[in-house]
């Protein structure tokens, strides 16, 4: 039997095999749905991706004799540092994500050399797997894995779980939840009064978003996300670098009309992202876009529409938060992306999420219109 070694990646050749690896370990998996290879590669990118401008990050890969069985990235979000520590991060925090294996031996190899970097760095606890900010892919899916996952959501080998969980010292952190919403028929007639009722209040105004300021609109948006969000289990601030990246990088897939800010007296107050989901389109690529997908790609990017959706992001403003006002805000905004969703781009049904377990003011809201949980995904602590 060939001898078990993980090594850091230290090569363009190494990167490009630690990009590639997942491709082959889930070629027969039916409901993976394959990343295009350059946004893999742009992720790790520490020349590209303002994750890097606060964070490090160290790839290893594990091989038997010449084989490569495993990956995974071991790195440290210092923003997390920043944060209080009963939300989840705080000082001392490392984490490990991009995790692929092949068998449960290269899956123990390879967590065991991520510890033992982040302890090198000083760490004394480790949340994953992270991959590689919150913001990214957050969690290990454990519930779902019969359907495929929507844009920007991770989909995993189910032994992932047994391995993971058969490491000494992991326990569960937190669960974090997507939840599918038909909407081709509308919501029920209580959440209809209650969006009637802020269609005639002439303090409330949901608006479009307005592609022509993509920056002043994704500053706008990204403010009132990190207030929304700042109490919240694993917050770490979006930064400037990292808000300008995203809407730079997301702005192919926007469409003004589904994305809606709500303005209270003239001050946007929440707001509520959705795209057309891409992964249906992408799925055929294998994670290739030459010579001939990106035409494919570019055309229905110019007319996106499908039967799914999915919203990624909402927020509304924490002063708000306990107010009856919020939740009619977020109907309001629901039910206007809802008819355009349906209207325009032939929208069935729509994935909602991330939300955490124990967001009660988020699931009472999903659960008014609908929504039924269909994904879970969970996030491992161990003290190192």
């Amino acid at each position: 039997m060939s001898e078990l070694t993980v090594a850091p990646v230290t090569t363009k050749r190494e990167r490009k095999a630690f990009v590639d690896l997942a491709y082959r370990l889930n070629a027969d998996d039916p409901n993976w749905i394959p990343p295009l290879r350059s946004d893999v590669a742009e992720l790790l990118d520490e020349t590209k991706n303002p994750f890097f401008e606060h964070a490090v990050a160290q790839l290893f890969l594990a091989r038997k004799g010449g084989r490569i069985t495993g990956r995974i990235s071991a790195h440290i979000d210092w923003l997390c540092h920043t944060m209080p520590p009963e939300q989840g991060m705080g000082p001392g925090t490392g984490n490990w994500g991009m995790f692929e294996a092949e068998d449960e031996e290269s899956a123990a190899a390879l967590i065991a050399a991520a510890e033992h970097w982040l302890r090198d760095q000083g760490m004394t606890k480790v949340l994953a797997p992270i991959s590689l900010s919150i913001w990214d892919e957050p969690g290990l899916l454990v519930k779902g894995h019969d359907h495929e996952p929507t844009t920007m959501m991770g989909h995993h080998n189910p032994s992932y779980q047994g391995w993971i969980e058969a490491q000494p010292g992991y326990e569960e952190a937190k669960r974090l939840l997507t939840l599918d919403l038909a909407v081709g028929d509308g919501f029920p007639p209580l959440v209809n009064r209650i969006v009637a009722s802020g269609e005639k209040n002439d303090r409330i105004r949901i608006r479009m978003g307005d592609k022509s300021r993509a920056a002043e609109e994704a500053a706008i948006i990204f403010d009132i996300l990190n207030d929304a969000w700042s109490e919240n289990w694993g917050f770490v601030p979006v930064t400037e670098g990292e808000i300008a990246y995203i809407a730079k990088k997301m702005n192919p897939l926007i469409r003004s009309d589904l994305v809606r800010i709500a303005e209270y007296d003239g001050e946007p107050v929440a707001f509520m992202l959705t795209f057309p989901d891409l992964n249906s389109v992408i799925k055929p690529f294998k994670g290739k876009l030459f010579p001939f997908n990106w035409i494919k790609l570019l055309t229905w990017l110019r007319h996106p529409a499908g039967p799914r959706m999915r919203v990624p992001l909402m927020g509304v403003r924490k002063q708000m938060q306990s107010s009856r006002l919020a939740s009619q805000l977020a109907f309001m905004m629901i039910e206007f992306i809802r008819r355009a969703g349906v209207g325009r781009y032939g929208a069935q049904t729509a994935e909602v999420g991330w939300i955490l377990e124990d967001n009660p003011r988020m699931i009472a809201v999903a659960e008014a219109i609908g929504s039924k949980i269909n994904r879970e995904y969970s996030i491992y602590e161990k003290q190192l």
